[in-house]
């Protein structure tokens, strides 16, 4: 059932277009939050990069609202939009692997699962998320926070090139070498300058690695907090693991009676040599009674996956709020004791992220992310089931936030943040904000891809009215032959992948 003017769009893509009240259009307009319930007009499953480049020609023509999907899991809905055109890449997760080269090129729907599987059959990794299910492209876009972060940076940090459609549907790829101020943008600039539709990321030795969990009551938060800040500092940056506030989950290694109850976790993983693993996690079990721990030596894909089951599950209702902190504080510790019995639900989560080792060693202005010289990135997600029950956990989630911002940077991670945090863009790409919006001006003068954290044109704050580039005033119906033949990603079967 399709209407005319996206018939029109039909005729230009190889990829399905769904339109409401076509079979598959409810299932293809959610998003992992389900407090998220827009109706866009029609969701294109993208086949290629020629898909994107005439839906974003036909998307200006008819001057409609266009939303990026990879993974899907952005809290605030960013991979929907009512009455616009969803960009879905989800049939798009391919890894290829370059062992030799210790590389990865990577498709725009894949997942950190997806990427970790494919890499760890060469005993290789690169910084990515903490949950599985998280869209590769989408994280490493706003920086990407992960358990090798102290180790090999954010995930931005390991990113060598990308392929991208620009706000005029031509395609360039970005890199060191060519269209270096894009490519600056796009490491943590977000998705304001255009559709990612490749990246290709440099690869680590890391196989192997010893897993440790470890829960205490979170009346005792504020002590463990302190000996965690202490202890995380002085470990070697083969250390990766997190504080963390939650209720207690239904897992065997913690009592049953702790379940759903405020509890403290540090959880983590040693990427060093597998035998020193136990002594290295002992001073944190010794911190103060442990109600339950876990350590194992485990594949490292396998601890991506781990808590995948809590936090990612698709439907949720989902608000979350995010800072950066230049230290763990006692104040901020006693801050999320203070709230850790409201914790709404075992799926929600209050973490601390250690940010400190290899992201404090880049400049703040070599890449788009600006905050260098924190030392954690506090996230509280705040994920329950029911939706009436949305008021009182969103007043909790922002009381939390309120509390704990006193002892925070004026910005925060732009990849755990609400819809109603557009109003701290400036503070949250802090210095480099103002040649962010420079080079939105340059990439995106109107500002087309804005649905996102979105940083504003700079002409647009001297109210100067933007006009199309003359090339799209007059933009063809039909790609170009030149663009037709423009190189996209390879495809996962042209080398080994996993």
């Amino acid at each position: 059932m399709g209407s005319d003017r996206f018939d029109v769009l039909r005729e230009q893509v190889r990829g399905q277009v769904i339109e409401e009240g076509d079979a598959d259009y409810e299932s293809a307009r959610l998003v992992y939050n389900g407090m998220i319930d827009r109706r866009p007009s029609a969701v294109l499953r993208v086949s290629q990069v020629a898909d994107v480049m005439a839906a974003v020609r036909f998307a200006r023509g008819l001057d409609i609202e266009v939303a990026l999907r990879g993974g899907g899991h952005s809290a605030p809905g960013f991979g929907t939009v009512d009455g616009g055109l969803v960009l879905d890449f989800s049939a798009h997760r391919g890894v290829r692997v370059d062992p030799a080269a210790r590389t990865a090129r990577v498709e725009p729907g894949a997942t950190w699962a997806d990427y970790n599987h494919a890499t760890h059959a060469f005993g290789l990794a690169s910084t990515g998320g903490i949950v599985g299910s998280t869209g590769v492209a989408g994280l490493t876009l706003g920086g990407g926070i992960g358990y090798l972060s102290r180790k090999y940076g954010l995930a931005c940090d390991n990113l060598s090139s990308a392929d991208v459609v620009l706000a005029d549907g031509t395609f360039v790829t970005a890199s060191e070498a060519e269209n270096v101020d894009l490519f600056w943008a796009l490491r943590g600039g977000s998705g304001n300058f255009g559709v990612v539709t490749s990246m290709e990321f440099r690869l680590h030795p890391v196989d192997m690695v010893h897993v440790g969990i470890m829960f205490f009551d979170a009346a005792t938060g504020a002590d463990i907090g302190a000996a965690y800040r202490e202890w995380i500092a002085a470990e070697p940056e083969e250390m990766g693991a997190f504080l963390g506030f939650h209720q207690g989950p239904p897992v065997p290694f913690l009592p049953e009676e702790w379940h759903g109850r405020p509890v403290v976790v540090v959880a983590g993983m040693w990427t060093g040599d597998l035998d020193a693993g136990p002594a290295h996690w002992q001073t944190m079990l010794d911190a103060g009674p442990a109600l339950g721990s876990f350590f194992a030596p485990m594949p490292y894909p396998a601890l991506n996956i781990m808590f995948d089951g809590l936090s990612a599950v698709p439907g949720l209702q989902g608000y979350w709020k995010a800072d950066f902190l230049r230290t763990l504080s006692d104040d901020a510790l006693r801050t999320a004791v203070e709230f850790s019995p409201g914790i709404p639900t075992v799926h929600s989560a209050n973490h601390f992220y250690p940010i400190d080792g290899a992201v404090n060693r880049v400049a703040p202005e070599a890449t788009a992310f600006a905050y260098r010289d924190v030392k954690f990135a506090p996230v509280i997600a705040g994920q329950w089931p029911d939706a009436a029950d949305n008021a009182a956990n969103i007043a909790w989630v922002r009381a939390y936030w309120n509390a704990l911002h006193e002892y925070s940077e004026p910005g925060g991670y732009i990849n755990f943040q609400d819809a109603d945090d557009q109003s701290r863009i400036e503070d949250t790409l802090g210095s480099n904000y103002a040649r962010l919006a420079e080079l939105k001006a340059k990439y995106d003068p109107d500002n087309f891809f804005h649905v996102n954290q979105n940083i504003k044109p700079a002409q647009a704050a001297n109210a100067v009215p933007s006009q199309p580039p003359a090339a799209l005033q007059a933009a063809p119906a039909e790609p170009r032959p030149a663009e037709a033949a423009l190189p996209e990603a390879t495809p996962p079967e042209a080398a080994p992948t996993a």
